[in-house]
């Protein structure tokens, strides 16, 4: 008798098979497989009498959870802070205008339809977050990912998900504990959410890439996915264990894991993974939409509807046009943010799950999404259509332009004071967390080992000892630093200011160490400030103590800094698209198809700037970058150009790279091999430049590269001279590389 299977099995069953059926349906219908995710669900689900229904849910609603986990563990690896930095502020502005005016429409328009004061806050929260991934898949389809609105969208969006995440830690601890009575509350809210994202930021990356990367050698990438799932899932139990939901969690280790050489080994690990959990979280959101529910509420869902449509168009221009972009670009990027998504779904089942807000608010959030997301591609193609003339404001400057400012005392002080308050508020952080780490757990075991007032002394010892690592900068840290001597060298007023704010470090780093000797000590007060001001005054002397803290801070920088340096490659069209001060001027990326005719062609030859009108700034080959390349630089199938052009002038190109393909009767007939060939000595090729041997005409086959002495393949240019005894390596099909290989044998 065989073993009857597992409720689960047959469930997922049903709905992989559904959801492949519907969205290859929905593939071919041009929609976003997200919306053919939710019918399957629908049509999985206990409403729909015509077709087989789910058995086990709570599993299925399991399964969910883990996708929700793995969505936001994958945008975090997609996220870095330095980017948004390197944006300025104007993304912030836009960002933040947009969400606090759709949230205030959304608790504006809950009150209205008389719904209670949390379902008027979820309900803001759901309105408030338009879908990253619905918006790009749209521009993908429509050909506008290199459209410089589509860049200002999409950083706009990455900025929504940070500040979504943001919010549903503070719905966590709101509703966790009850609600908030007063606006201190609130503000402690806030204040304990920022006060760890900066403790596991700060933590993480002086950890986790070191570990990464002291133990290179023995992660492949099978060992690479369990270990980054395993950090994934360890910072989720973390975060749930101190009261926030496993959406930040997650969130959190991508955005560490991201500063990490490995972060693209791990996307492409966990994609597939992703892909499989994300699909059944958006198809338990189809199973909870109730047709009963949808049809009694269709007023609600129609002015619903109405209000991100009016709303984010309304809200979207004001800010977009007020925070830098041109008229034109602030009404194709406000029509391109007219939906809700992903997020909208998460935040609505953190409600239901919680109990604060009713059940028929989900379905109703499942529909308005299904609709404006059927809208959306409508909306970008009706605003792409209108004609303007404005010419545009000039977009403000970011942080890298700003550093090039020539030095002034305004700029000076703006930079030293950043960094006194970024480092006070960093390792302030740490002191806190050290003291409470260690209070809880060595000092018991402290008096345990040497009774209380001893086990005091060598926990204080200790305490002291690692808070000296982070007490140092808070006091002495941008002392020294070009812009403090600037301002040091101003005037009696400007040293005096100085002088008082270094004071102030000295008073906040003494008023640390006394609360260490206040709660272990049991002497007079007098004696504990004696004892301080004389710790904190040894801690600035000590030669030792500065080089571990210089140690432990350049290991910091190294690990933040260190996948630029190594990879400097960007994906620009998922993350920002970077600007030029000059109106529609801007930096995009084009990758060459596989059967481009201009592999094996150089820049010069191609003519890209002169009938083009736009400059080739970089050549990206897998993981090397060519910045500024000669007109010599050769282009091959598959390369990344980074051009810099107008929205026209990158259309035309683009247009051009695509038409620009071998037909399928020229290569297309076989499989593609690469193959060594060496040059013989009768081989009429001797001392033939490759541009001029016609290998790719005559024979349809691409040089590669020229293999050295040690066996390693080094590039060839379209200048190189065929010499007699070289091997050169060269791809081709079956028949026309072993064609090429009797000519070099002659």
């Amino acid at each position: 008798m065989t073993e009857e299977l597992p409720h689960l099995i047959s469930d997922l069953a049903l709905i992989l098979v559904l959801a492949g059926v519907v969205t290859i349906l929905f593939k071919k219908l041009k929609q976003p497989l997200v919306l053919g995710y939710i019918v399957a669900g629908f049509l999985a689900s206990p409403y729909m009498p015509y077709t087989p229904s789910l058995t086990d849910t709570e599993s299925i609603h399991v399964w969910s959870q883990l996708g929700i986990i793995f969505l936001m563990f994958s945008l975090g690896l997609e996220f870095s802070f330095k980017k948004i930095l390197k944006n300025g502020l104007s993304p912030i502005f836009t960002t933040a205008l947009i969400m606090c005016g759709m949230m205030a429409t959304g608790c504006a328009v809950g009150k209205l339809m008389g719904f209670s004061s949390i379902d008027c806050i979820y309900m803001g929260g759901m309105l408030s977050v338009s879908s990253t991934t619905i918006i790009y898949k749209a521009y993908a389809d429509m050909g506008l990912s290199n459209k410089q609105f589509a860049g200002n969208v999409i950083a706009v969006l990455v900025l929504e998900d940070i500040f979504a995440i943001v919010l549903m830690a503070f719905l966590a601890s709101f509703t966790g504990g009850g609600g908030a009575s007063s606006p201190i509350d609130i503000l402690m809210i806030f204040v304990r959410l920022l006060f760890f994202l900066l403790l596991w930021f700060t933590v993480g990356i002086w950890l986790i890439p070191t570990f990464l990367r002291k133990y290179a050698r023995y992660i492949n990438k099978e060992t690479l996915l369990i270990v980054s799932v395993g950090l994934c899932f360890l910072m989720v139990v973390i975060a749930h264990k101190i009261g926030y939901g496993a959406e930040l969690g997650a969130f959190v280790m991508g955005s560490i894991l991201a500063e990490t050489l490995e972060a693209e080994r791990i996307e492409s690990a966990i994609d597939s993974v992703k892909d499989l959990f994300g699909a059944v979280f958006f198809v338990s959101v189809g199973m909870m939409v109730e047709p009963a529910q949808v049809i009694n509420h269709w007023g609600v869902i129609l002015l619903l509807v109405l209000t991100i449509l009016i709303g984010n168009i309304i809200f979207g221009f004001i800010a977009f046009l007020a925070f830098g972009s041109s008229l034109k670009d602030a009404v194709q990027s406000s029509f391109s943010m007219v939906q809700i998504g992903e997020f909208s779904f998460i935040i609505a089942t953190m409600g239901v799950e919680s109990g604060f807000v009713d059940g028929f608010l989900y379905p109703v959030i499942v529909a308005v999404s299904i609709i404006t997301t059927f809208l959306t591609p409508y909306f970008i193609s009706f605003a792409t259509k209108l004609k303007f003339t404005s010419k545009g404001k000039k977009q403000k400057k970011t942080v890298q332009e700003e550093s090039n400012e020539p030095m002034g005392i305004g700029r000076a002080w703006r930079i030293f004071l950043v960094n006194c308050l970024s480092y006070t508020l960093i390792y302030g952080i740490l002191c806190f967390a050290v003291i409470k780490l260690l209070f809880v757990s060595l000092l018991l075991v402290c008096r345990g080992l040497f009774t209380h007032w001893p086990g005091n002394c060598v926990c204080g010892l200790i305490t002291l000892f690692l808070l000296a690592l982070f007490l140092r900068p808070i006091v002495v840290s941008n002392n020294s630093n070009p812009e403090s001597q600037y301002i040091c060298r101003q005037g009696k007023v400007h040293y005096t200011i100085f002088s008082l704010i270094f004071l102030l470090r000295f008073c906040i780093a003494v008023a640390v160490v006394y609360y260490v000797f206040d709660f272990l000590s049991p002497f007079w007060w007098q004696l504990h400030v004696v004892l301080s001001i004389f710790v904190v005054i040894l801690i600035i002397k000590s030669k030792h103590i500065k080089q571990l803290s210089k140690r432990m801070e350049t290991a910091f920088l190294f690990n933040l800094s260190r996948r630029e340096e190594v990879l400097p490659k960007e994906n620009e069209e998922v993350a920002y698209a970077r600007r030029l001060q000059s109106r529609d001027l801007h930096v995009t990326q084009l990758r060459l198809p596989a059967r481009s005719q201009w592999g094996g062609k150089t820049l010069s030859e191609l003519q890209i700037g002169a009938e083009g009108r736009v400059i080739v700034t970089a050549i990206i080959r897998d993981c090397e970058r060519q910045n500024i390349p000669g007109g010599e630089a050769m282009l091959f199938p598959h390369d990344v150009i980074e051009v810099a052009g107008d929205d026209e002038s990158i259309g035309d190109i683009k247009r051009r790279m695509d038409a620009e393909v071998e037909e399928e009767g020229q290569g297309g007939r076989g499989i593609m091999q690469i193959k060594r060939l060496e040059v013989g000595s009768g081989s009429p090729y001797n001392g033939i430049l490759i541009k001029d041997s016609e290998i790719r005409e005559r024979f349809h086959c691409l040089v590669i590269g020229k293999e050295e002495d040690g066996g390693m393949l080094s590039p060839v240019s379209a200048s190189h001279v065929i010499t007699e005894g070289e091997a050169l390596w060269v791809a081709g099909e079956y028949d026309d590389v072993n064609n090429l290989k009797q000519m070099f044998k002659k």
